[in-house]
């Protein structure tokens, strides 16, 4: 059985707490909403068979500390820099979901020589998801809106955190029953934590910046290998961009897979499927 660490440390300001696992080329997972790094256990022993396996709660989940501010994406992948820099790993191979591609995507812009390869799953980059909207976007991306108004989702949500995230898990999946029993109740004990709801609803009231960010350096494409997954039945991406075309105007070097029988997470859906994709992908990645 893999053994997975738990660590705390102090950097960019805040405390981080990170899973680790394995040996070797370090390989860091960044988790997405409405997750923690928890989100990541199908991968971790997959991986940590031939890799250093680093997977941090992200700033304003988890056992991550949750500040008031600065949840900007630039902020973000400056805490996974701090985090690296503690720990001195010079360069890694990254893997970020949802919201975690989006750090994932600020990291391989703002800190290129540190990247050697980089896994987006079932992302579409905040400015296309801006430049796109219209009444058919809006609906799929109700919860960006929603979860901008200040205040409101936390009180509504407050001791009801276990159906706001069934919400989530049930539609976001291909098969609903897929996040449910001790899983689904490890997300609520987590969601029920002290500023949890508000550091989540954070990370996308940052949204505005992120985008101002993304305008800034939209033709500058990532030069590392890109390998980008989503899931072939979720509405609000697969079902709603092309997302091949999406990542070859993000990306210089592209991998694209669509994952079949799958929604909005696909590592927790498809495991077997997505450690393969990632064995693949990583292949050859030494550190």
């Amino acid at each position: 059985m893999t053994e997975i660490r738990h660590h705390t440390v102090r950097a960019n300001g805040i405390r981080q707490h990170y899973l680790e696992a394995g040996a070797g080329a370090p390989v860091v997972l960044l988790h997405g909403f409405p997750e923690t790094s928890f989100a990541w256990r199908h991968q971790i022993p997959a991986l940590a068979a031939h890799y250093r396996v680093i997977a941090p709660d992200l700033r304003g989940y988890g056992e991550t500390d949750k500040p008031a501010a600065d949840y900007d994406k630039r902020t973000m992948a400056n805490d996974l820099v701090a985090l690296l820099d503690s720990l001195d790993i010079e360069k890694i191979a990254l893997v970020g979901h949802d919201r975690g591609a989006r750090v994932a995507t600020r990291f391989a812009k703002d800190h290129p020589e540190r990247l050697d390869r980089l896994v987006v799953m079932d992302n579409v980059p905040t400015r296309i998801v801006a430049g796109s909207m219209n009444a058919q976007i809006a609906k799929a991306y109700w919860f960006f809106m929603f979860h901008l108004v200040p205040d409101l989702p936390e009180a509504l949500i407050a001791g009801r955190e276990d159906l706001w995230l069934r919400h989530f898990f049930s539609d976001w999946c291909f098969n609903p029953h897929t996040i449910s029993g001790a899983d689904f109740d490890t997300y609520v004990a987590a969601y029920r934590a002290p500023g949890a709801v508000r550091g989540a609803m954070a990370d996308y009231r940052a949204n505005a910046e992120d985008n101002a960010q993304d305008l800034v350096d939209a033709q500058v494409k990532i030069a590392c290998p890109v390998l980008s997954l989503w899931g072939a039945d979720f509405g609000a991406v697969g079902k709603s961009f092309d997302m091949a075309q999406v990542w070859a105007e993000m990306a210089e070097n592209l991998v694209a897979v669509p994952i079949e029988r799958c929604g909005h997470l696909p590592h927790e859906e498809q495991p077997a499927a997505v450690n393969r994709l990632l064995l693949d992908f990583l292949d050859g990645w030494r550190g």
